[in-house]
């Protein structure tokens, strides 16, 4: 199949470590909300699990990986635990957070390109759920959390923008036939370095203008 493009110890740990890392960033928003255990463990799960779910809900490939493999599901719950337990620590290396943050995105872009492919859809289909799978879980988040979706706001560094590119370089690389380790590694990684670049450069997505130049003001 496409999608195992690592061998499958390997893919399943790195899957492991970003779920946890996505897992990290939902609980920490939990903490800032002001939530109980519960609504951290909630915000953990959903950010580290809803990017797969709603892909693999889309392409039929169900029960779905997060129900049926119970390191996924149960990986989410431990971060949660770690953040209400060692949220001031958690915060304080916040920038490696970001940045395996980053490494999931690359990461998850692929596999969820690849496997969209393996269910039978076209490039341009493909390429959006890659998308989904890398930041599907942060909508969700910021959507449970009342806040409006991060990859939506203006004044955010671009988050979707790295994932399309990834998912892109992937149904490319499908369509040529070349898809491997090492070419799927790279496109992983193009994605892991445009988010890294946009962190450290402050890159955002262009705004609307008004007819007469300026930008649409904030409301």
């Amino acid at each position: 199949m496409t999608s195992q493009i690592f061998p499958s110890d390997v893919q399943q740990s790195l899957d492991l470590v970003g779920i946890f890392v996505f897992a990290l960033s939902g609980g920490l928003l939990a903490v800032r909300k002001n939530m109980d255990i519960f609504g951290i463990c909630v915000l953990a799960e959903v950010t580290a699990l809803g990017g797969g779910v709603m892909r693999d809900l889309v392409i039929g490939a169900t029960p779905v990986a997060a129900f049926t493999n119970l390191g996924y599901f149960l990986t989410p719950l431990v971060a949660g635990l770690v953040v209400f337990f060692l949220h001031p620590e958690v915060e304080r290396i916040n920038r490696a957070v970001q940045t395996l943050d980053a490494l999931g995105l690359g990461l998850f872009c692929v596999t969820g390109t690849a496997k969209a492919h393996d269910y039978g859809l076209g490039a341009v289909s493909a390429v959006a759920l890659g998308m989904v799978t890398a930041a599907g879980g942060g909508v969700m988040r910021d959507v449970l959390a009342g806040e409006i979706p991060a990859l939506l706001r203006w004044d955010r560094e671009i988050y979707a923008v790295p994932a399309l590119v990834g998912a892109g370089l992937v149904a490319l690389l499908i369509a040529l036939d070349s898809l491997t380790a090492a070419t799927g590694t790279a496109a992983a990684l193009t994605a892991f370095v445009l988010r890294m670049l946009a962190l450290k450069y402050g890159w955002r997505a262009p705004r609307a203008w008004h007819r007469n130049g300026s930008r649409t003001s904030e409301e």
